[in-house]
């Protein structure tokens, strides 16, 4: 019988050995689909072991490379080239070093080579930096998340969006920044909620530059970000948005949408949640917020029925939303970026600001669409009786 077990044991470990052998070799980045696959069949467990072996991968494999030029650069024959990368990469090929070329040729794979000027030194600081694999820590944190665990998911977020750099997909860092204010919103942080759109506002949106925008919760975030500084191109957005500000309060939302255009959807997501939360806590931003969401979601709409119809025209939003009722797509699109309900607390916001007129004809066009919802039924009764949003401590 103990033989037999013996037999048993070793025809497994020779059955199993290849496949053993194979999942070692595996890539970083083959291990990060196998990852997502059983994180989307339900299998967490699994999914973060194997993004953990992701990560575990790509940093052995960029150390290695980093070690192997390491020794590149610690060579006495090498002391005469200085820090010129051309020279010791032109070395490292004619003296047939072959790991630190692969690790060279592999950097200039993933990193311009005249982003690191001539510097060895800047070559090995970059080799060490893709150590970091920001993708597995963004779905470890996905993991950690449907698992209930947020405050390891914040962790885990904000270590992928620390090395933002490295995407692959240079977009990833604005949705990144999305779930990261998710995430705190269902922590009930709304603070740094706050500065984590203002950021995305800060420096994504171009006509959204002025610092003194920013109330005493956003300062952080207002004078952290990189938007547009140039004074010419700050002044220029500001009297944009002034235009833009006027003709909404002072002409309507009509000609307001036959006037402008703004196609900026990296940012409507960010200006509708800060409109929203603003309007439920009585701040007055929630004008400029709501506005910029409502325009881009409009010329969002407006392109994509232009695409299909050229000679289509804006003439006002009763019309506009019977080309959206024809359009599956469009549908689909005003309930993801919850337009009915955007263009009711912008209406809201304007009656805050006192612009009951401007604010009834949103309302009254809420009222004629059904197809609002929710927003159809309060706004008939608010262009009846017009009232302020009641005032949230902590909405």
């Amino acid at each position: 019988m103990k033989n037999t077990l013996i037999k048993y044991f070793l025809l497994f470990l020779f059955i199993s050995a290849p496949v053993f052998a194979q999942q070692e070799t595996l890539p970083w980045w083959l291990f990060l689909e196998q990852g997502k696959q059983r994180f989307r069949s339900g299998d967490y467990g699994g999914a973060l072991l194997v993004f953990e072996d992701a990560r575990r991968n790509r940093n052995a494999m960029y150390g290695q490379m980093e070690r192997d030029f390491i020794h590149l650069l610690s060579l006495r024959e090498l002391r005469s080239t200085g820090d010129a990368l051309d020279g010791v990469e032109k070395f490292s090929h004619e003296r047939h070093y072959t790991a630190a070329s692969a690790a060279l040729n592999e950097l200039f794979y993933r990193v311009p080579k005249d982003s690191l000027n001539n510097s060895a030194l800047a070559a090995l600081a970059a080799i060490g930096k893709l150590k970091n694999y920001p993708e597995a820590e963004y779905w470890i944190g996905e993991v950690y998340r449907v698992e209930g665990e947020l405050t390891l998911a914040l962790e885990q977020y904000r270590k992928a969006y620390e090395m933002r750099d490295l995407f692959e997909d240079t977009g990833f860092a604005t949705q990144l920044l999305y779930k990261i204010s998710g995430v705190l919103m269902v922590k009930q942080d709304y603070s740094e909620m706050i500065n984590v759109l203002l950021s995305i506002v800060n420096n994504y949106d171009t006509l959204w530059v002025n610092a003194g925008l920013y109330d005493s919760i956003g300062q952080s975030a207002a004078r952290a970000g990189n938007g547009v500084n140039a004074p010419y191109e700050q002044a220029s957005a500001s009297f944009a948005r002034k235009a833009m500000t006027n003709t909404l309060e002072k002409e309507g939302v009509n000609r307001f949408l036959e006037l402008y255009r703004y196609n900026n959807r990296q940012v409507e997501q960010a200006h509708r949640l800060l409109g929203f939360y603003y309007i439920v806590s009585g701040r007055d931003l929630a004008q400029q917020h709501l506005m910029f969401a409502f325009l881009i979601q409009n010329t969002v709409i407006i392109d994509e029925i232009k695409r299909l119809k050229y000679d289509f025209a804006f003439t006002s939003l009763l019309d506009l939303a019977g080309e959206i009722n024809k359009n599956p797509l469009l549908l689909s699109y005003v309930n993801e970026v919850e337009y009915y309900k955007t263009a009711y607390y912008l209406a809201s916001s304007l009656l805050s600001g006192g612009k009951l007129s401007i604010a009834r004809n949103i309302w009254e066009f809420l009222a004629s669409v059904p197809q609002a919802g929710e927003w159809h039924n309060r706004s008939v009764s608010q262009s009846r009786n017009p009232a302020l949003e009641p005032i949230l401590e902590k909405p």
